[in-house]
């Protein structure tokens, strides 16, 4: 007899389930902005600290803050934004090594799958900032870019903290990437790169202000994009 827990049909409906709990917790939650960078980079580190700034910044312009929900930059984007008295969403998933749940997180969702929590991240987003990270860092910086880069999502601010640690990365996009022809040289324009915490709020709340003028009948709406 088939074992409904294995198969690929029971799958689809814990999918749907999960995508489900993610569209009712976070449908009210307005404007947000999106954070990553590595779960390993401790309290009182460069990069920690200016993610606190960031985060906080952005709650106190009004921008709901979203992170993956456990320690290092997604810790100190969820601590900034209450610091800021904003709203700090945390969208958690169960990984073997680094991910524990933070404790400064006001709405707190939980997932299984990566793809689901993924398309959380981005439908609600009106920027990304990217801190220093690794593979999952990375990960969602470059989805980011190809949803932007094919029209399958409205284009916002990705914007990159850390001029030093990005520098051989978008080196070798222009020295490589670019040279054979495998991006045009727009696509090194749909990121942004910064060293400070101030310069972040200003493109993003920029960015938005122009966005919402163009739907001054709704604001609330129009930071939504069609994933």
């Amino acid at each position: 007899m088939e074992d409904l827990a294995k198969s690929d049909t029971w799958r689809v409906f814990r999918i749907m389930a999960e995508l489900v709990e993610g569209f009712e917790a976070l449908r009210t939650i307005g404007p947000a902005v999106t954070v990553f960078g590595s779960a390993r980079l401790q309290p009182g580190s460069l990069y920690y600290n200016k993610c606190l700034k960031v985060a906080e910044n952005l709650a106190r312009s009004g921008f709901t803050v979203i992170s993956g929900g456990g320690p290092g930059i997604m810790e100190a984007a969820n601590k900034g934004a209450r610091n800021g008295k904003g709203t700090s969403v945390g969208l958690n998933i169960e990984l073997p090594m680094e991910q524990s749940a933070n404790s400064f997180q006001d709405i707190k969702v939980e997932f299984r799958y990566f793809f689901v929590r993924k398309l959380m991240f981005v439908k609600y987003a009106v920027g990304y900032v990217i801190f220093p990270g690794g593979y999952g860092t990375m990960d969602e910086l470059f989805e980011a870019l190809t949803l932007i880069q094919t029209r399958k999502i409205r284009g916002f601010p990705v914007i990159l903290v850390g001029k030093q640690y990005w520098a051989g990365l978008i080196d070798w996009m222009r020295a490589t990437i670019l040279a054979q022809g495998n991006i045009d040289s727009g696509d090194l324009d749909l990121f942004h790169v910064v060293e400070e915490p101030e310069e972040v709020c200003e493109i993003i709340t920029r960015r938005y202000k122009d966005r919402t003028a163009a739907f001054p009948s709704d604001k609330r709406a129009s930071h939504r994009k069609g994933v």
